[in-house]
């Protein structure tokens, strides 16, 4: 696969993840900053503006929003608990959630002047580009015990 016709395009999938999130970036105005996460916050991919650390939190909260959003959804919503996107603004900017594949969502931060109908359909856009590359398996208590723990 090629990718912008200026030399090699990515060749692993977390590569192609990763130049498919920087590509969002590039194209939408505003866009700070992207993730792609697993339901229960585990960060799949960032983009390189994100530190591990950064990514790791943005992980946590959007995890939290959505979930709260879920529920929302079920109590006040059709009863399905389905989130077709979450939005917070803050000062400073705009967190976008979207659910993107089994298990997973993709998060964007902007700056708080973004095209905020621009940035959704961009990152609609994605979410059907990447189809399976973000289907997102739940963890389970047997992975959960074989991961070494840290202090």
């Amino acid at each position: 696969m090629t990718g912008t016709g200026l030399g090699p395009g990515p060749t692993t999938a977390d590569d192609k993840l990763t130049w498919l999130i920087e590509g969002l970036l590039e194209r939408t105005p505003g866009a700070r900053h992207a993730l792609v996460l697993s339901r229960d916050g585990l960060k799949l991919c960032r983009t390189p503006e994100l530190s591990v650390d950064q990514a790791d939190q943005l992980a946590a909260i959007a995890a939290g929003i959505q979930s709260l959003s879920h529920g929302a959804s079920v109590e006040f919503g059709d009863g399905s608990g389905g989130v077709r996107t979450a939005m917070t603004e803050f000062y400073g900017g705009v967190l976008f959630i979207v659910e993107a594949g089994q298990g997973a969502h993709l998060a964007v931060v902007t700056t708080e002047d973004a095209d905020t109908g621009l940035v959704g359909h961009n990152m609609s856009e994605l979410v059907e580009q990447l189809g399976e590359h973000l289907r997102a398996q739940p963890r389970t208590a047997q992975l959960r015990a074989a991961q070494p723990r840290t202090a």
